[in-house]
């Protein structure tokens, strides 16, 4: 049985700022304008970054007034952990059982 990863979501995360955006959002629901105190980036490039994180389902918008805040979607990174784990247990009984293809 194979154990599929969601290799688009990897590509998302995998980018510094977004990671960090992501670090940021697990601990609290913040506004562009915070995520451009706390990460240093420029607004157009933060706006990029949060548009794909968006788009990948990782967080999700809150209109306040004239602000937009983001929150972050835990499902989704259970989910993406869930794929991981379920490698790891395959890995683990593959090791346990000494599977080995024979080279031809």
């Amino acid at each position: 049985m194979m154990t599929s990863v969601d290799t688009d979501l990897i590509r998302v995360l995998a980018d510094p700022l977004r990671l960090q955006i992501v670090s940021l959002l697990a601990h609290e629901t913040l506004c562009t304008t915070h995520l451009v105190e706390e990460t240093g980036a420029r607004q157009t490039n933060l706006s990029n970054h949060l548009r794909v994180l968006r788009e990948a389902g990782v967080v999700e918008t809150e209109p306040c007034g004239r602000y937009t805040y983001y929150k972050l979607r835990p499902d989704v990174l259970d989910a993406l952990a869930g794929s991981f784990t379920e490698l790891a247990a395959t890995a683990r009984t593959t090791i346990d059982l000494e599977k080995k293809r024979p080279c031809a």
